[in-house]
C-alpha cells in the first residue's frame, strides 16, 4: 500500500487526477499518519475525520463526472485554531474561547475548499497566539518532532510540527512577528508569509481587527517543498470580497533581474557561526546558478521593530488585558508582561507618528528591493532555541527577541518573506530568510527553489 503521506502536494494532486490515488485513500492514510504521529507532539489539536472523509469523496465524485477538482484535489492539509472554521471552535489557544464555533468560513479556510484540498484537523497555537513557543491551558504543550528539546516555534508551531511530521502535506499558519516564519525554521520545514493583501482572511467570530493588525497580519503556508508552498499560496490567495485588503495582483510578476543582496549582521544583529555558514552557503548556491550576489547592509529593521511592536501591544493594551487577566494562562502573562518592559505606552501622537513613519520605511525597502530584488537575511540571529527558553527570565527573553529582530523588523513594511530550510544534516534544522518586494513572492518562491534542501520527515517519538 502507498504511503501517500510521505508525498508532497504536489505529487498527491498529480495522482489522484490521474486517478492513481482515490481522495478518499489518501484522506485514509493521512488521518492515520495523523493518529500514529500526533500523540507524541501534540500538533493538532481539533480532529475532524467525519468532515475530511466527505471532502475526499467530494473531490472523487468530481473527478468521477470529469470536473476540475481544484488545485489542491484531495490534498490533506492543516489549519490554525486562531482561524474560523464553520463547526469548529476559534480558540486561539484560549479556555475563554473554547464555545467559540465559527458559523462561517474565513476567507483562506473556504479558499483551500474551494481549491479542493480536504482538512484533516486544527493545529496549536500559544495562547492568543502570542509566543514562539507553542503551549496553553487549553490544549497544551506541542513538541518539535526533529528535537523535543527544541521549540517548534510559535504561533504556528502546532502548524510547523505537525507538516514536518507528515501530518498532512500542506499547513495553513499566520504571521504578524514571525509566527509562520520561525516555525518553519525550528521544525525544519518552509514556511512563506505573503505580502498583506495577497491571502483574503477575516474572522466573522470576532470583531475587526486594529489597525496595525490590518497592516501587519497574514495567512501563509508551510510546507515540505517550495513547489508546495507555492501550490499552496495559488489556492489559498484566490479572491474573496470580505476582505477589504485583498489586492487583485498577478501571482507571477514581470521579469526581474537575478541580483541579491546578502546581508549576515542586519543592523549589528550578533549572527552566529552556524546561522553565518547557512547564509553563504545560501549566497554561493545563488551564484552557481548564476545570480549576482553583493554582501551589502539592508534597511532598518530595528526601528521598524520597535514600531511593530508598539503599534501592536498599544492595540493589545487597550483591548486585551481584560481577556489576559480572565484567561490567565501563565506563559501568556509572562510574554506580555516582558514586551510591555520593552515598549512603553504610546500617546496618540506617538501612534500617528508610527503610522506616518512605516511609509518612509517601505519606501527605502521598495527602492532597495529594485536594486536587490532578493534580500538574503536571518531568519534569527541563532539557530533553533531550547524549547521553553525564554520563559526562564527576562534577560532570556531579551536573548530570544533580539535574536528574532529579522521576524520582527519585516511586518510593519508589510514585505512578503520565505523561510526556506537548507540543512537537516546536523543536530538542529538550518535555514535562511528571503525577502522581496510588495506581491513578488513569485521572485522569493524561484530564488527558494534554489536553496532548498530535501527534506525528510520527522518521526516523533
Amino acid at each position: 500500500m502507498t504511503e501517500s503521506w510521505r508525498l508532497t502536494a504536489s505529487e498527491i494532486a498529480e495522482r489522484i487526477r490521474k486517478r492513481d490515488l482515490s481522495a478518499e485513500e489518501v484522506a485514509r492514510d493521512a488521518l492515520a499518519r495523523l493518529e500514529a504521529a500526533n500523540p507524541a507532539i501534540n500538533a493538532v489539536v481539533q480532529f475532524m475525520p467525519e468532515e475530511a472523509l466527505a471532502a475526499a469523496r467530494a473531490v472523487d465524485a468530481a473527478i468521477g463526472r470529469g470536473e476540475d477538482p481544484g488545485p489542491l484535489a484531495g490534498v490533506p492539509v492543516t489549519t490554525k485554531v486562531n482561524v474560523d472554521q464553520k463547526g469548529f471552535a476559534t480558540t486561539n489557544g484560549l479556555r475563554i474561547q473554547k464555545d467559540l464555533v465559527a458559523q462561517v468560513d474565513n476567507p483562506v479556510v473556504s479558499n483551500l475548499r474551494k481549491a479542493g484540498a480536504v482538512i484533516i484537523g486544527r493545529t496549536n497555537t500559544p495562547a492568543f497566539s502570542l509566543h514562539w513557543v507553542t503551549r496553553n491551558s487549553l490544549h497544551g504543550h506541542t513538541r518539535n518532532p526533529r528535537n523535543p528539546a527544541l521549540t517548534p516555534g510559535g504561533s504556528s508551531g502546532g502548524a510547523g510540527a505537525a507538516v514536518a511530521a507528515g501530518i498532512g502535506a500542506i499547513a495553513h499558519g499566520t504571521d504578524i512577528g514571525g509566527s509562520v516564519r520561525y516555525p518553519a525554521y525550528a521544525c525544519g520545514v518552509h514556511g512563506l508569509r505573503p505580502t498583506i493583501g495577497r491571502v483574503p482572511a477575516w474572522n466573522p467570530s470576532s470583531a475587526e481587527r486594529a489597525i496595525g493588525a490590518q497592516l501587519m497580519a497574514v495567512s501563509g503556508p508551510l510546507a515540505r517543498s517550495i513547489a508546495d508552498i507555492r501550490l499552496a499560496l495559488r489556492a489559498m490567495a484566490a479572491p474573496d470580497a470580505r476582505d477589504p485588503w485583498w489586492v487583485p495582483a498577478p501571482l507571477e510578476g514581470p521579469a526581474f533581474p537575478r541580483r541579491a543582496a546578502l546581508c549576515i549582521r542586519p543592523e549589528g544583529l550578533a549572527t552566529t557561526p552556524a546561522v553565518e555558514e547557512a547564509l553563504r552557503a545560501a549566497g554561493r548556491k545563488l551564484q552557481d546558478a548564476g545570480w549576482t550576489v553583493a554582501e551589502t547592509p539592508i534597511p532598518k529593521l530595528r526601528e521598524p521593530g520597535k514600531l511593530q511592536a508598539m503599534l501592536w501591544l498599544a492595540e493589545s493594551r487597550r483591548g486585551l488585558k481584560k481577556a489576559l487577566a480572565e484567561e490567565n494562562d501563565p506563559d501568556a502573562n509572562f510574554i506580555f508582561a516582558q514586551m510591555e518592559r520593552l515598549c512603553p505606552e504610546p500617546e496618540m501622537n506617538a501612534f500617528q507618528d508610527a503610522l506616518q513613519a512605516r511609509a518612509g520605511y517601505l519606501r527605502e525597502w521598495s527602492l532597495f528591493l529594485e536594486r536587490y530584488p532578493v534580500a538574503i537575511m536571518p531568519v534569527a540571529s541563532e539557530p533553533p532555541f531550547p524549547d521553553l527558553f525564554d520563559l526562564q527570565s527576562p534577560e532570556a527573553f531579551d536573548q530570544v527577541i533580539e535574536s528574532l529582530l529579522p521576524q520582527v523588523g519585516l511586518p510593519l513594511m508589510s514585505l512578503p518573506g520565505l523561510t526556506v530550510t537548507t540543512d537537516l544534516s546536523g543536530p538542529v534544522p538550518m535555514g535562511v530568510q528571503l525577502v522581496a518586494g510588495r506581491y513578488r513572492e513569485d521572485i522569493l518562491l524561484e530564488a527558494g527553489a534554489l536553496l532548498e534542501t530535501a527534506i525528510s520527515i520527522a518521526e516523533p517519538g
